[in-house]
């Protein structure tokens, strides 16, 4: 059993960060460690806006250099597995310009 604290709760989703695992409305969806670990990023800091940059240097513990598309493929498989329309996203949103944030909800 997940300690509250390790359960981070948005809207529909739902993410125990202790069994790295992720409920979206209640039915459990598959995500790869580097999806986790973005997601995790994302909705510890709802509504905080985080560069590409951010992103990669956080997840990878990496300095990043020309990362824009590594992030924006792996937010894009994210959105495709957590948002019922990926095209008009609810949680995952894009910040044009600026990075990817969570909704707070």
């Amino acid at each position: 059993t997940a300690n509250k604290t390790d359960i981070i709760e948005i809207g529909g989703l739902e993410l125990d960060t202790q069994a790295k695992s992720l409920k979206v409305d209640g039915e459990p969806v598959k995500l790869t460690a580097t999806e986790l670990k973005i997601l995790e990023l994302l909705m510890k800091n709802a509504g905080r806006i985080f560069s590409a940059e951010e992103i990669y240097s956080k997840v990878w513990n990496e300095d990043a250099y020309a990362v824009e598309n590594t992030v924006m493929v792996h937010i894009s498989h994210i959105r495709e597995k957590i948002e019922i329309n990926p095209r008009e996203p609810k949680y995952l949103k894009v910040v044009w310009g600026i990075g990817y944030k969570i909704e707070k909800i």
